[in-house]
Parts: structure tokens; sequence; C-alpha cells
């Protein structure tokens, strides 16, 4: 046998040849069993996990988002308050909005909101039913207690039937058990308090099993948001589309539609930021104008009931005329002062840092107005985007510098206007000079008449200013609008996205196929034996002569006899044809050789011999396998101890002497070994042989020459110069695809004279043959035909022959 550790070496020099589909193919169709079961198993389990999977839906929504660079506002309404000062709406885009629809702490609201961190289940004997708002009882947990827990939880409940449940589950490392018989239920745990209601008054009059998952909101949410995918519809347009993979439909929808709305309300929350702080501006000041406004009235009206006055002169009537329309202009203004004043004051106060500025509050200076608004919409989009991010956003940090820039832009412009009015104030009070003197020609009651008249005209303007400006801020406040608008509202499409039962069951078909293919391919690249023609074509250009099918299981070696024709005869008959055509008529010495024993080399030289002898040629085998001569059993020789060892030892025997006639067949022949030799090697390369084999060419018509096998001894390669034709024998399922290595050397460098091959041994009995070995299929052996020789085209022989190989001597 051949050492196994051979095949880690070079296999075999296999010759470039392209894939041949249709020989695979066939092979494939050798195994139809292997395809059938996988096709079945994989159909199988497809079915197994289409039956046992959740189908996911896609659930989707289109809204509208205000976005003023692409005309997405939401109502054209909100111009005419902006014209009034009543309302300022601030430049929105939508990928920052699209941002804040996907975060996580948006989504973790509408998580809480909707109690989506607990999921019920009913047991069931296929798969668990998910139950999303038709769930027989309920849980409740408060949303710290949930935020606070470590992992997700499961709490099987069980319904005793008579409204009686019972609860198990594993908390704080330790299995847990309750029961409860009235309701609303409460479960105090370490960590946290459950409630348990039931859905309805009969919901737990049944006995049913079901199980409840509590995750933190937070994991939730992060689950939600991955499967939240929110697109902008075109580049051109404010519209995006919400769409969402959820394996409940009314769920998604659910999630969707709050998600918009909680959307709303939170944006609407930022926009009323600065109208309320603006609110509370002004009800501070109301409060301490109105003091001030009783007290002055209260002053007027003690020195009026003090000084007894009734009327006054035209001429201090004309003056205080005159000096009153500069009053009225130093009260304006002290108005604007005040204003500036306190706005300086709010604006510089530690508390109010980060705040919103008064806006409303009746500043006459346009430029101010303008800088504390777009002051203010920098501060909400800092407090909107910090929802979604963190202080060390470097989009944040940018803010932070615009807004602190932004701010000193504020406090310069109000430092400005405090100037110009103390200014104006200067210029009023020197005009307000030249009146005085006449005034002190009045009484002093009148003037000091006139003085708290003054006050009270100030405190009264500026409460009236303060009311007014109340009433435009709470019309503001009311006249907030959606930033998002629902064009579409949530809907979950007809037929689920996962799984596809279409392509889940082609794949499977696909997988059944392709699995045995895979292992016809695979048995093939492991194979390292010799099969069949295909891999002796592949693997040499010797040019192959015949196949020897498998013998039946006959004792004897002979399989060839005088008007049989089975298949055996038949095979050795192509053989002896093929060499007819590759053999001269001058060229009648035939070597048969193999590459290691058991091939059987000495079955085909038999076989060979005979069918040359039925022929009427007289035919010769010699047994020149001096090492271990086979023939003597083969033939039954009598005298085993006389061939042609005798011969090349002493060559003035007579040649002839030791041959003897076959009991067989009169025109069969054999010269045995004889004496096995101690120097085999030596005397195989004396002249003796050559001149042996010529005797033998001239005597007879053909000459058998069984030798050792090439692959073990050096003998075969120096008989090889004695004969025509060299008959290599490989074996089916024997003989290593490694082994014609050797066989392609000597080949390729003219070492043995016309060789040939045969493969023997071919169990046509076994379907891996049928595409290889339909006798003579595709093959065509002929003189002038290249390496392939012969006839026997179109023959095909369908006997079935039994397991044991008779034929590997």
């Amino acid at each position: 046998m051949i050492n196994e550790q051979n095949i880690n070496h070079e296999l075999y020099d296999e010759q470039p040849s392209n894939f041949d589909f249709k020989e695979f193919l066939f092979k494939c169709l050798m195994y139809w069993p292997w395809f059938i079961v996988s096709v079945i198993i994989c159909m199988t389990g497809a079915w197994f996990y289409l039956r046992h999977t959740e189908p996911v839906y896609n659930i989707s929504a289109t809204v509208l988002i205000k976005d003023e660079t692409k005309g997405g506002n939401v109502s054209s309404a909100m111009s005419e308050l902006e014209d009034l000062g009543l309302f300022k709406s601030s430049v929105n885009n939508i990928d920052n909005e699209i941002e804040v629809l996907r975060s996580k702490s948006l989504v973790k609201d509408v998580v809480t909101d909707l109690g989506l961190y607990i999921s019920y289940y009913r047991k069931g004997r296929v798969r668990d039913q998910e139950l999303y708002d038709n769930s027989p009882i309920h849980i409740q947990l408060t949303e710290q207690d949930a935020d606070s827990l470590k992992g997700g939880i499961r709490m099987d409940v069980l319904l005793l039937g008579d409204n009686k449940i019972k609860v198990s589950a594993v908390i704080a490392g330790r299995e847990q058990v309750k029961h409860f018989f009235k309701f609303p239920a409460v479960w105090a745990t370490e960590i946290g308090t459950f409630t348990f209601n039931p859905a309805d008054e009969n919901s737990l009059m049944s006995r049913n099993e079901y199980f409840i998952y509590i995750n933190p909101p937070l994991a939730v949410a992060r689950g939600y948001a991955g499967g939240l995918s929110i697109e902008p519809t075109s580049k051109t347009t404010s519209v995006a589309t919400i769409s969402f993979r959820n394996t409940n439909k009314r769920r998604g929808e659910d999630f969707i539609n709050k998600l918009v709305e909680m959307y709303n309300q939170n944006t609407n929350e930022d926009k009323n930021e600065v109208t309320r702080k603006s609110a509370e501006f002004i009800d501070g000041r109301i409060k301490i104008i109105n003091e001030e406004l009783g007290t002055t009235e209260e002053e007027l009206e003690q020195f009026k009931q003090a000084a007894n006055i009734t009327d006054l002169t035209s001429d201090a009537r004309i003056a205080l005329a005159e000096n009153t329309e500069y009053d009225k202009l130093r009260v304006e203004n002290s108005t604007q002062l005040s204003m500036v004043g306190y706005l300086n004051e709010y604006i510089n106060n530690p508390q109010n840092e980060n705040s919103v500025l008064p806006v409303n509050v009746g500043l006459r200076d346009a430029t101010l107005t303008t800088l504390i608004s777009r002051y203010n919409e920098m501060v909400l989009e800092r407090e909107r985007l910090l929802r979604g991010s963190s202080e060390s956003n470097p989009v944040i940090v940018r803010l932070n510098t615009t807004i602190q820039d932004m701010k000193e832009s504020v406090r310069s412009a109000i430092s400005s206007v405090q100037r110009g009015l103390l200014i104006s104030k200067s210029s009023l009070d020197r005009q307000a000079g030249k009146y005085a003197s006449r005034i002190n020609e009045a009484p002093a009651q009148e003037r000091q008449l006139g003085s708290i008249s003054r006050q009270q005209e100030i405190k009264a303007s500026l409460y009236i200013m303060l009311l007014k400006k109340r009433e435009e801020n709470a019309i503001a406040l009311a006249a907030t609008a959606n930033n998002a608008k629902i064009i579409d509202r949530a809907m979950a499409d007809g037929a689920p996205v996962s799984p596809k039962r279409k392509m889940i069951y082609l794949i499977a078909m696909a997988l059944g196929l392709g699995i045995p293919i895979g292992l016809v391919y695979l048995r093939d690249l492991l194979q390292f034996k010799i099969e069949g023609i295909s891999d002796i074509e592949k693997i040499t250009t010797v040019p192959l002569i015949g196949e020897v099918p498998l013998g039946q299981g006959a004792e004897n070696s002979i399989v060839v006899f005088e008007n049989k024709n089975d298949m055996m005869a038949e095979a050795f008959r192509d053989i002896r044809t093929n060499l007819h055509f590759m053999a001269g008529k001058e060229q009648k010495v035939f070597l048969v050789t193999s590459t290691i024993s058991g091939e059987g080399k000495t079955f085909v030289a038999a076989n060979l011999a005979i069918s040359f002898a039925l022929l009427g040629k007289r035919t010769v085998i010699v047994g020149l396998d001096i090492r271990k001569p086979g023939l003597n059993k083969v033939f039954q020789v009598r005298n085993k101890h006389e061939g042609i060892t005798n011969y090349l030892a002493n060559p003035s025997r007579n040649l002839l002497a030791d041959v003897e006639t076959s009991d067989l067949y009169n025109n069969l022949f054999i010269l045995p070994a004889g004496v096995i030799p101690p120097n085999p090697t030596e005397l195989l390369a004396r002249t003796a042989l050559d001149d042996a084999v010529n005797i033998l060419r001239n005597e007879f018509d053909y000459v058998i020459l069984d030798t050792a096998p090439i692959g073990l001894m050096s003998d075969t390669k120096l008989i090889s110069r004695t004969a025509d034709v060299s008959i290599y024998i490989c074996r089916s399922d024997y003989t290593y695809k490694s082994d014609y290595s050797l066989i392609n050397e000597l080949q390729a460098e003219g070492k043995i004279n016309q060789l040939c091959t045969i493969i023997n041994g071919i169990d046509y009995a076994k379907k891996k043959y049928g595409y290889n070995y339909n006798y003579g299929y595709g093959r065509r052996y002929g003189y002038g035909y290249g390496r392939k020789y012969g006839y026997g085209y179109g023959r095909k022989y369908g006997y079935s022959y039994g397991q044991e190989n008779t034929n590997t001597k």
C-alpha cells in the first residue's frame, strides 16, 4: 500500500482544464437523494422559522416641519402678529428639527408616556403572543423606579380565576412569589412598588398564564430610537417622512403620533419661554408702580385739602401750560430712563445669566429691541440643543461664545441709549428752567401742586403702558402654533416587511440545493484517488486504451473465455483492439506494469494474453515480476522453479524449453519467472534479457510481459527497453492521482516506449459512475486522434456486477 503521508505532498500535476459543468451536473444527479433530503430539511426549517417569528410591519407618517428657509411656516396668520410686535418666530432648520425628533430624550418621554417599557405576553404552544392594548392585567411602576432599574425584570403572572392571580419574579437575586385577591393590588419590593390593576371587571375570571417584561425606559428608548427613520421627502421642501418598524401595528402608530405630539409640546414650551419671562417682569413692575401711584394720588389729595385750592389765574395757567409741555417730554424721558435702568439691572443680575431678556416693555429704541430679540433667539436655541447634547458639544461652545458677544452688544446698546436719554434730559431741564422763574411767581401752593401732579402723571402713564404690554404679551402667548403639522397620520403597511415568506422559502430552496452541490464539490476536491476516465484525462496526457469493470466475485482470476460475450470479455476485446491501433505490425511485445501491487497488473496481463490467444495468435505471457511471481497461481504453473530467471542466469539454456502450454487454450503459452534470484536488478540489466525477448518475438505472435510495479522498484524501467508498448494499470478507488506524476515524468523524458494506460476495477453498479462509465460514451479511439485510440463509440452496457473485486493481482 502507498504511504498516506505522500498525500500531504504535491498530489498530482493536473493538466490545465476548464470546469466541466456538464460532468459536474451529472455527478450531482447521481446524489439526487441528498438534494431531496436537503431541500425537505431546509424548507421545513423555513416553515418553522416563519411559524415562530413575529411579523414586522412598517409604520410611517408624513409631517410638515416649519422651516423659513424652505417656506415651511405652519400658518401665514402668524405674520400679522409679527407685524404688531406680538409674535417673534425663530428660524428653524429642518435638519436640526429631525435630530431633535430622533433624540433619545424625546423618545424616552414618549416611551414613558405610553408605558412602552412594560411588555405583556401570553404563553402559547407555538410562540408567545405579545399583548399591547389587550392585556387582562396592567402593571404600574413610577418613572423614578423604572429609571433606577439596572436590568430587565420578568414577572410570571398566573390567572387562577375568580379575580385571583399569582405573581412570581426574581427580584434582588432571589425568587419571590405573591398572591393577590383584591385590586388594585400593591407589591412593595426592594426595587420599587408595583401596582396591579385588571383591565376590566371580568378580565381575571379565566385561567391563563402570562409573563411581563419591565425594562429601564432609557434602554427601551435606545432601541426605539435605533429603529426610527426620519428622512426629508426632498431637498426643496420641509416635509419629512417618519418611519418605524414594529411587530405591533397599533403600537407603532401610537408611538409615531405621540412622538410628533410631544415634539410640538416641547417646541411650544421653548417658544413661550420668552413670553413667560416678559410676563413675569411686567407683573413685577406693575405691582411696584401701582404702589407708587397710590402714594402719589394720596399725597395730591391731602395737599389740595390742606391748601383749599379751587382755581388758578390765567397767567399762571399759561405759564404752567408751557412748562407742562416740557414736563411731558421730561416725563417721557424719565420713563425711558427708568425702563433702561430696569433693563440694565436685569441683565447685570447674576441670577439671570442664562435667561432671556424682557423685550416688549415699551422701549422706543428699535436697535436695542432688535438686539434683545436676537439675543433671546440664541438663548432659546442653546436650551433646545442642550436637551439632546451636552455643554462640551462644539456647537454649544460656539453658541455660548456668540451669546456672550451678543450680550455685550446688548449692554453696550443699553449704555448708549442711557447716555442719549441723559443728554435729552439735560436739554429738557434747560428749557424748563426758562419757565421756572415765571412759575416761582405763583404761590408756593401752586408749585407744590404742579410737582405732585407731575409725579402722578408719570406713575399713571407708566402703569397704563405696563397694563397694555401685559395684554399684548398674553395675546402672543395664546397665539403660539405647533412647529410640526401632521399631513398623513401614522399608518401601518398592509403586508409585513419581514420576514418575507417568499424570500425565506426561496433562500431555503437555494440552501437546499446549494448544500449538496457544495458537498459534491468538496468531495471532489478531497478525492485523492482515481475514480474514472475524467480524473485520468485531467492529470495526464498518456493515452487511455480501455477500462476493466469490477469482477463478479469468481475465485479464478481468468475472466475471458471463448464464446462468452459478457461485459468483462468485451472490455478486454476493446483493449486488444486499441492495442492493434497503437502498435504497428512488427510491434508485438507488450509490457504490463502498475505503481504498486494490488492494482491488477497480473490480472490484466493474463486476460489480455487470453484475448490475443482467442484470435488464434500464438501468445506467450512472461512472468518478469521475478521478485514476487504472480503467474504461477493464475495459470497453476506445474514447474515453478524453471523459468526466465534461469535463462538470464545461464544464457546457454534453451529458453523455449521452459515455456509451458496453457491448459486453457492451445495458443496460450506461459513462461514463468522461475527461481527468485538474489540479484534481480543486475540480472535484468544483462543483455540476456534482450536476447530472451528477441527469441520470444520470433517464436510467438504476441509477447505479454508481466513486470513488477514501476513505482516500487527499478526492474520495470530496465525491462521497458525490450517492449514495443508499455501498459500502465491503475485501479479505480485504489490508485492515487499523485502516482501519475511518475508516469508523466517517464513519458516526458521518453524512458518508456509508447506508454498507455488502463483503468481496472470500475464498479458500474455504483451510480456515481453512471455518467463517466457508460461504456464508450463520448470517447473515440482511432489511429490519428491524438491521445485517444480505438473504437467503441456509442456502445453502452448496463450489466451490474458484485462488489468484490478479484482483478487485483
